[in-house]
């Protein structure tokens, strides 16, 4: 039985009232991965943005394997240290990362970022030499939008994490870089510029999705829910 663990920032672990691309990428595996699985991770809560705290369960559609392992502002550097525990106590097989926007805004430049990314993917390969991990560029972004310099170092560390990924992608451990929604538009697939609505967390968990199917032979390529 395959074990998929979500790490990601706050466009991974919601808000409250949210569904999640969790949510959606849990239906679409439901429906067409073919083989028992399970979702894990040491964490479940949504952020919850009055308490400004992950304390929030209030999900829109509450009945699912809500595990993961995202927080709010956390990036490559606040994940690359748990990683490794994480894997390890959960057992995780596959592991479905979107992160770097939080790094690259607050704490690392392209390069720092890249080598975070590099570590994490160690970290995680000493806790299972055999996991596989698909990860999601820094996606359209209003900073990005309106800072050209801060959108040149988006460019300048995807350009880095396609590097990275290639180089690092092995036979027993493969890593997959996932090709980001065609078209994402921050004006009507996020609320603010940043975080997805349910149209961004529809696509988003779409671009996963179809990944994994043509990549990995993992469920079935899905049809556009936009």
């Amino acid at each position: 039985m395959l074990r998929f663990m979500f790490v990601g920032d706050s466009m991974t672990i919601g808000s409250a009232g949210e569904h999640t691309w969790r949510y959606w990428m849990w239906r679409h595996l439901c429906a067409t991965l073919g083989a028992p699985f399970k979702i894990v991770g040491p964490r479940e809560a949504l952020y919850d943005k009055s308490a400004d705290a992950p304390v929030s369960y209030a999900y829109a559609e509450p009945d699912f394997p809500r595990r993961h392992l995202a927080g709010w502002g956390e990036g490559w550097q606040h994940m690359t240290p748990l990683i490794g525990d994480a894997v390890r106590k959960e057992r995780a097989d596959v592991l479905l990362v979107s992160l770097g926007l939080i790094d690259l805004g607050f704490y690392t430049n392209a390069e720092q970022t890249d080598a975070n990314v590099r570590a994490f993917v160690a970290a995680a390969r000493a806790a299972n030499p055999r996991v596989a991990v698909a990860v999601l560029p820094v996606i359209p972004n209003v900073r990005a939008h309106n800072d050209p310099p801060f959108g040149a170092e988006v460019l300048r560390f995807n350009d880095l994490l396609a590097k990275t990924v290639a180089d690092l992608d092995t036979a027993a451990s493969s890593l997959l870089l996932v090709p980001p929604p065609e078209g994402y538009d921050i004006d009507v697939d996020t609320y603010d510029g940043t975080h997805p609505n349910e149209r961004g967390e529809r696509r988003l968990a779409e671009a996963f999705a179809a990944a994994l199917a043509r990549e990995w032979d993992l469920g079935a390529v899905p049809s556009p829910q936009h």
